[in-house]
């Protein structure tokens, strides 16, 4: 991949300089949506230690705002948020690395300070370090090659993480193998949106440990049904079931969202958020209030169609 890019492109030391002329002169500034997996099935355990999944992702209006200026100096990425690692262990930084060697430059990357500002809480299941990551692809390739790399981004996207090529797009996307494989599908009917959060955690790798040992694979080997946008409440997360037998306290504020009339309410991901979804900005406003208890946290929002969410996310040029 890098050697294509590279082909005709900046050397390392013309990439160094270029970065150095543009130092304190651009700074870009875009929106990062969350998500819920409308649907996710779990069809096992893959030789790489990944599990093979298929899922209906949806883009949320809930966003981080992430900023990356040019300057001079290593590349660092920030937030005020302590619960997000600003070092290397931090997804941005990955894919800042990753699209930097990609573009056959040589050494550690600089020349750029990304912000963060955290909306989207963490370790939630709503794709916040996900999003983060292809919106800091979208503005690094902006500033270091403002010609356009909408290609290498992508082919970089899918080595950095599993739900950062959906957010290139966002939409209602049909995501397979580990989640790196999107195709999008008919934009959902607009739906308002309940999220609730829980003070704790939970663990990805943990949730599908938590699956490989009951192998729930009589709802796995179902496809989600073909009509499936007339009847959501046929949709199922197939992480739920063990991660509520963890954790009963979801298991009841997806009930409580049930009770509220909830078209669909499940787990999004391997939790620990819970979502709600409803027709009306009104019928959503009282199951916010209906589903808050001590320690969680809610959010009112609404599902974004794939043209709104490339609007949302587009990279602003503000200086």
């Amino acid at each position: 991949m890098a050697s294509r890019v590279a082909d005709g492109g900046p050397h390392a030391a013309d990439g160094r300089r270029l970065l150095s002329v543009r130092a304190n002169r651009r700074r870009v500034r875009l929106h990062a949506p969350a998500k819920i997996n409308l649907d996710l099935r779990v069809l096992g355990r893959r030789a790489d230690r990944f599990h093979e999944v298929r899922t209906i992702l949806q883009a949320i209006e809930l966003h981080d705002i992430v900023t990356a200026t040019a300057r001079r100096g290593p590349f660092t990425v920030r937030s005020r948020t302590s619960a997000m690692p600003t070092d290397r262990d931090n997804l941005v930084w990955s894919a800042g690395a990753a699209l930097w060697r990609a573009l056959g430059w040589s050494g550690t990357p600089h020349g750029i300070a990304v912000t963060i500002i955290k909306r989207i809480p963490a370790a939630a299941g709503l794709g916040g370090a996900s999003s983060d990551a292809a919106a800091a692809l979208q503005g690094l390739a902006r500033l270091w090659v403002p010609d356009g790399a909408d290609t290498v981004v992508r082919e970089v996207a899918a080595t950095v993480g599993s739900d950062v090529p959906f957010f290139l797009d966002g939409g209602t996307v049909l995501a397979t193998g580990r989640g790196e494989r999107t195709r999008r599908l008919a934009p959902l009917h607009e739906h308002w949106v309940v999220v609730a959060v829980p003070v704790f955690s939970v663990s990805t790798p943990r949730a599908y440990h938590w699956w490989d040992r009951t192998r729930r694979a009589s709802t796995s080997a179902r496809a989600a049904p073909a009509r499936w946008r007339h009847r959501l409440d046929l949709l199922c997360n197939d992480l739920e079931p063990p991660v509520i037998a963890r954790h009963p306290e979801i298991g009841e504020t997806v009930a409580r969202l049930q009770a509220a009339g909830a078209a669909r309410a499940a787990m999004s991901g391997s939790g620990s958020s819970v979502f709600g979804l409803f027709s009306t900005r009104a019928a959503a406003v009282v199951a916010r209030r209906r589903v808050r208890r001590r320690g969680w946290r809610t959010w009112l929002t609404r599902t974004i169609s794939n043209a709104e969410c490339r609007r949302l996310a587009a990279p602003a040029l503000i200086d």
